[in-house]
């Protein structure tokens, strides 16, 4: 008995050419809208003195956490741009700051959908498992046949490998919220949304701030391989280094990436933190209203 050859390759080859002859136009109006945004951002970003935005960046560090984050900021930011790398690095900014917001925006609303219904959730989690189990460099196959090189595969490609953890970790935060407090919601005759903004989602904050996280490291490290591209930024320093064999030049854009991933990470983490402490504090004024009234 012998197996038959199913050439399943040939036929996704086949949808993205008949994509990309249908949707040209389409997908040119993206490409021209998300390397604006990036080229805008990263404009805004590089339009002051290095130095400006770096006090800036210290000051973000020390109003949301402490003068240790605040004085780590300081010396991390001053490195990059000792090194000459501080365009590149505030380019990959731009990049992952527009990826990571349109993947919040996509992955959120379909966290909550799936934590409201369990057949949308059965539909959507192997979506999600295939999404995250495959190699990142896949990803930039269709990217470039769909907008050529430049930023704009970039940031689709940066979309896609970074949207799961928010989707599932929305929906597990929206589902572990206690349902003791939702149907006490339900009792005092709050609406489904007024319950999803007033109870699930200040209530599961943590949790999807942790996706928040998550959606940003990963558009990160993405952003960096999306450098073979065309994406620029330090993922264009990195691949300048393996393609010279340039070893300085790597470690150096390597530190500045690390940098950059340290001062999100604990940037999103400290929002996260003081975000929820407020809308727990909201809820707990509301509880002790509620029964006077």
């Amino acid at each position: 008995m012998t197996i038959p050859n199913l050439h399943l390759g040939d036929y996704v080859a086949d949808g993205v050419d008949w994509i990309k002859d249908s949707f040209e136009p389409l997908l040119d109006g993206i490409s021209t809208g998300l390397a604006a945004l990036v080229d805008g951002i990263s404009g805004l970003l590089l339009a002051p003195p290095p130095l400006v935005v770096v006090a800036l960046f210290t000051l973000l560090a020390l109003l949301l956490r402490s003068w240790t984050f605040a004085a780590v900021t300081l010396v991390g930011t001053l490195l990059v741009v000792s090194m000459e790398l501080w365009e590149p690095a505030m380019e990959t900014l731009a990049l992952v700051l527009v990826a990571a917001v349109i993947a919040l925006v996509i992955a959120i609303p379909l966290g909550i959908l799936a934590a409201r219904s369990d057949g949308f959730s059965a539909v959507v989690r192997p979506v999600m498992d295939f999404m995250q189990t495959m190699p990142a460099f896949v990803y930039l196959v269709p990217v470039v046949i769909f907008f050529g090189i430049g930023v704009a595969p970039g940031v689709c490609a940066t979309i896609i490998f970074a949207l799961p953890p928010g989707v599932r970790l929305t929906e597990l935060a929206i589902r572990q919220v206690d349902r003791e407090t939702v149907e006490a919601g339900e009792a005092f005759g709050g609406t489904g949304r007024q319950i999803l903004g007033g109870i699930q989602l200040p209530l599961g904050l943590p949790t999807i701030m942790a996706g928040v996280n998550q959606v940003i490291m990963l558009a990160l490290s993405m952003a960096v391989v999306a450098g073979m591209v065309g994406a620029g930024g330090l993922g264009a320093e990195v691949v300048g280094a393996i393609s010279r064999v340039d070893v300085a030049l790597g470690f150096e854009a390597g530190l500045a990436v690390v940098i950059l991933a340290i001062y999100l990470d604990r940037l999103t983490g400290a929002i996260g933190q003081s975000t929820g402490r407020s809308l727990l504090a909201v809820l707990r004024r509301r509880r002790r209203v509620a029964p006077a009234l």
